[in-house]
């Protein structure tokens, strides 16, 4: 074997294994699974008084990542149902669900966003700003599941992107990250 062959060998040997780590380290390795925190796991922003409550929930699963703070996905059931919900808790309109990593298997980011299209699920607002500019996602089934996941509100929206926030977000410091 010529040297040009060997250093050939090795580049594509270097490539696949680097190639192999990206997609392990994207699909596995930087998710956690979330220790359920009974009572605080589940909230919905109440309309009355704007803050987030919790709302009786079994079943619950979750994953994080501390390399994004969009990567949060869960799962649970719940015995309150969506038209219950909307009466006392801030709806979210023309949410979609960002997929989860296809090891979480409970969390269907395609069959949920054809929920919420036909009506049968009804996404909520969780918090705002559970880390700058992102807000949690709560959406319920009407045959009782709920999923949970996080998405950029306005403000996370324009400091992602380079756009001058302006002044109705809050300054980044004293929002909770």
């Amino acid at each position: 074997m010529t040297l040009g062959r060997i250093i050939i060998l090795l580049l594509l040997f270097c490539a696949l294994a680097a190639g192999a780590a990206l997609y392990y380290l994207q699909v596995f390795g930087y998710y956690d699974a979330v220790e359920p925190d009974p009572g605080r796991d589940v909230l919905l922003v109440s309309r009355a008084s704007v803050t987030p409550e919790p709302i009786s929930y079994d079943g619950f699963q979750a994953i994080d990542a501390e390399s994004s703070p969009i990567r949060y996905r869960a799962c649970f059931t719940t015995t309150a149902g969506p038209e219950t919900l909307a009466l006392s808790y801030e709806s979210v309109a023309d949410a979609t669900p960002r997929n989860a990593p296809f090891w979480f298997d409970c969390f269907d980011a395609e069959a949920i966003a054809e929920q919420i299209r036909a009506g049968t699920a009804q996404v909520f607002l969780g918090s705002k700003n559970v880390h700058y500019g992102v807000d949690r996602l709560v959406a319920i089934t009407a045959d009782g599941r709920g999923y949970i996941w996080h998405e950029l509100n306005n403000c996370g929206a324009k400091a992602y992107d380079g756009t001058v926030v302006g002044e109705e977000c809050p300054p980044h410091d004293t929002a909770s990250d």
